[in-house]
């Protein structure tokens, strides 16, 4: 047993994405743009919902609160990344911070995917029931509904996160991925590890698939209330309304199940690698950029906030 981290003084290192320091710095720079384009446009998101008096309504609630999810999302994964791209996968990291960086990795994680499924149930009610839509979604449940999400995230993380690190590492300490993501840090153990393996794709396949079925229901009602509608233009507005949500929802859901739900003899660490990049930096920079393109009503408070300056 010896060697193994039974004092937790072991550290972890990332492995580079090229040998090659000029490629690394390539690399830093596209990460470092794509972060503070990401931070730009979701705050900019969540600004312009809280100072826009007719966005105050619970879709854009919702939507304001998603951009703050992705905000500090991304913030929990890109500040080391960035360290260790100029580092040259230098710079280390405890078990105790790689443990904190998964923890709200996965917790932030887990109510963004909770949150889109409470967006899908508002676009349900406001299609399928505009006449109660007020009174269904009050603002004491759409506070209690984002408090679930995060609640749900929470409760999520904190277990898959002692369990991982309750597994003994030895001396290969080089994570290959650019974070502490499960799959990767679960590689490192000198233990067994099928039983935890078992228990992330079990907890995964259940966090994914339910909120993604409730998601599905919720749109089989909304295109057959849609189908309904006898205008033209209130068939595109309804669709225009949900299609955003659906190329978010698409991104988010499509690139963790396929590292998540992926059985363990078929990952691969490369792979993974840059699946990872597309919901960390490439999506939080998309989510904005999809509802501010088909929204009508934000990009008109986005007009009137730019014309003032």
């Amino acid at each position: 047993m010896e060697g193994i981290n039974k004092t937790a003084k072991i550290q972890f290192f990332f492995r580079p994405f090229s040998a090659d320091p000029e490629i690394q710095v390539g690399i830093f720079v596209a990460f470092l743009v794509m972060y503070l384009t990401s931070l730009s446009g979701n705050t900019t998101v969540a600004v312009l919902v809280q100072t826009n008096h007719s966005l105050h309504v619970p879709m854009y609630f919702f939507l304001a609160n998603l951009a703050v999810l992705e905000i500090f999302y991304t913030s929990a994964i890109a500040p080391l990344a960035l360290a260790n791209l100029l580092s040259m996968g230098k710079t280390p990291v405890s078990i105790p911070g790689c443990g904190t960086q998964m923890f709200f990795f996965v917790f932030l994680g887990g109510a963004d995917c909770v949150l889109l499924a409470v967006m899908a149930y508002d676009r349900f009610v406001a299609i399928c029931y505009p006449l109660r839509y007020t009174r269904i979604m009050s603002w004491p449940l759409c506070v209690q509904l984002m408090l679930g999400s995060l609640a749900l995230g929470f409760l999520l993380s904190l277990p898959l996160t002692i369990l991982i690190f309750h597994l003994p590492f030895c001396n290969n300490n080089e994570i290959y991925h650019f974070y502490c993501d499960m799959p990767a840090v679960m590689r490192l153990a000198c233990a067994d590890t099928h039983v935890h393996e078992t228990a992330l794709y079990l907890i995964s396949f259940v966090v994914l698939s339910i909120p993604l079925s409730l998601i599905s229901i919720s749109y089989v009602f909304i295109v057959a209330a849609i189908l309904r509608i006898r205008s033209a233009e209130g068939r595109h507005r309804a669709f225009s309304t949900c299609s955003s949500h659906i190329l978010v929802v698409l991104l988010q859901y499509g690139c963790t199940s396929f590292i998540y739900l992926s059985p363990s003899s078929s990952y691969s660490p490369e792979m993974g690698r840059v699946v990872s990049v597309v919901y960390t930096f490439i999506t939080p920079i998309l989510n904005p950029l999809i509802y501010s393109i088909r929204n009508k009503e934000l990009k008109d408070a986005l007009r009137r906030a730019l014309r003032k300056f």
